[in-house]
């Protein structure tokens, strides 16, 4: 698994060279200038339908249209890889937020307000996810985060009330433990899934990732232990990814969960399954929950056409509009970046009003560490795996943790 990461790192390093590579010889192809091109992840035919109609809303009033390519999203950057070395590069180039750092790095994005496009308004969350070392490259239009999921059939006939602190989260897990069902699961895997979820109970226990040996984050490996320990979560969450989470909480093996809002078609699909979203707990009563911002964000390749990257800003500058982010939102069930449509979708959508809460207090992976999360990320996996097997406790998984970090493995 560690060798697939260091290859996915390395092909991430190598096309942001490319980028660069790109950006200093100019494309030797001349692009159709009818046509603005967009690389993503969009493989999905109903997203992808979706994503053109906006793209064509937006692109009609310019006199120009919009070609996407859509690949699978492990494989958009090498994608972009390949267009470079052929200068064949897309004028937007969606990627991951944590990918950013890696391209932004070697100078192969154009800062988006160089480019034209306004980034006003948006959360200061959702900014930190485009940008690398104070400078905003990428804009996401919708976000997501991750909230506590909760039966509220189980809960209400338990008499309970979903969890807001540490201490309520281990004692209803623990009251909703009954036969096969336990009151609380997660993901716990070494890889992003399982650092996506355990990052909101490092973070919101004062943890940093710059610094995983300052003792901070300790307490949140020591909740996750209590919670296995005390047999009010599965051993098996160190194997469960985030769908095998939410599987577990529709057949009722699972009263509470931690995941996200793409998870919310395939609840409701389920007509006899009642559930409703809280913020995830924190360790005392009244302090904001820092979960980790999650989605792609849309950057403008540096092909030196500066007229090209003018029609894309100004396509992105349209996609981001309130009621387009809104609409968005919706659509795919994630939280606009403009602080007034996240306010909107908030009260269009009450269900998922915590989603909302949380990503006004989330922030981005890449915040504090930049181009080295990746090697960060791996580190916290060994971490929580180590103390949920029993390999270490939560202070000395910790010190190894940073130990591999500053090493790079």
């Amino acid at each position: 698994m560690l060798l697939i990461r260091r290859r996915r790192r390395a092909a991430v390093a190598m096309s942001a060279a490319a980028l660069a590579a790109s950006a200093l010889t100019g494309c030797a192809s001349v692009p159709d200038p009818g046509t603005i091109t967009v690389l993503n992840s969009a493989t999905d035919s109903l997203e992808h339908q979706q994503e053109q109609a906006y793209f064509d809303r937006c692109a009609k009033p310019l006199g120009v249209r919009v070609r996407q390519t859509s690949v699978p999203a492990d494989q958009v950057s090498s994608k972009a890889l390949r267009m470079a070395s052929s200068h064949s590069l897309t004028d937007i180039l969606e990627l991951d937020g944590s990918e950013v750092p890696q391209f932004a790095g070697t100078g192969g994005l154009v800062p988006v307000r160089q480019a034209g496009v306004d980034v006003s308004g948006m959360s200061g969350s959702a900014v930190t996810m485009g940008s690398y070392r104070g400078t905003q490259y990428g804009v996401a239009r919708a976000v997501n985060s991750l909230a506590l999921i909760y039966n509220t059939d189980l809960l209400h006939k338990a008499g309970l009330r979903p969890p807001r602190t540490w201490d309520e989260l281990k004692q209803t897990a623990k009251k909703l433990t009954h036969g096969s069902t336990f009151g609380m699961a997660f993901s716990a895997t070494p890889d992003a899934d399982g650092v996506y979820q355990f990052l909101p109970f490092f973070w919101s226990a004062g943890g940093d990732e710059a610094h995983l040996d300052d003792g901070k984050g300790a307490p949140a490996l020591q909740l996750w232990k209590d919670l296995v320990s005390e047999k009010a979560a599965s051993s098996a969450v160190v194997t469960w990814n985030q769908q095998d989470v939410n599987d577990q909480f529709i057949a009722g093996r699972a009263a509470m969960m931690v995941n996200g809002p793409w998870q919310v078609p395939v609840l409701s699909a389920h007509k006899d399954l009642h559930w409703a979203v809280a913020t995830i707990p924190v360790p005392h009563a009244g302090e904001p929950p820092v979960p980790p911002i999650g989605g792609t964000v849309m950057t403008i390749p540096q092909t030196k056409d500066k007229g090209r990257q003018r029609t894309a800003a100004k396509i992105i500058n349209c996609l981001n509009e309130q009621h387009n982010q809104v609409a968005w939102g919706e659509s795919v069930n994630n939280v606009p970046t403009l602080t007034a449509a996240s306010a909107q979708y908030k009260k269009q959508n009450p269900k998922l009003a915590a989603f909302a809460d949380e990503v006004a207090t989330a922030r981005s992976r890449t915040d504090r560490v930049g181009a080295n999360w990746p090697v960060v990320s791996d580190a916290l996996a060994g971490a929580f795996q180590s103390v949920l097997t029993g390999g270490a406790g939560p202070q000395a998984a910790l010190r190894q943790a940073q130990t591999r970090a500053a090493a790079g493995e």
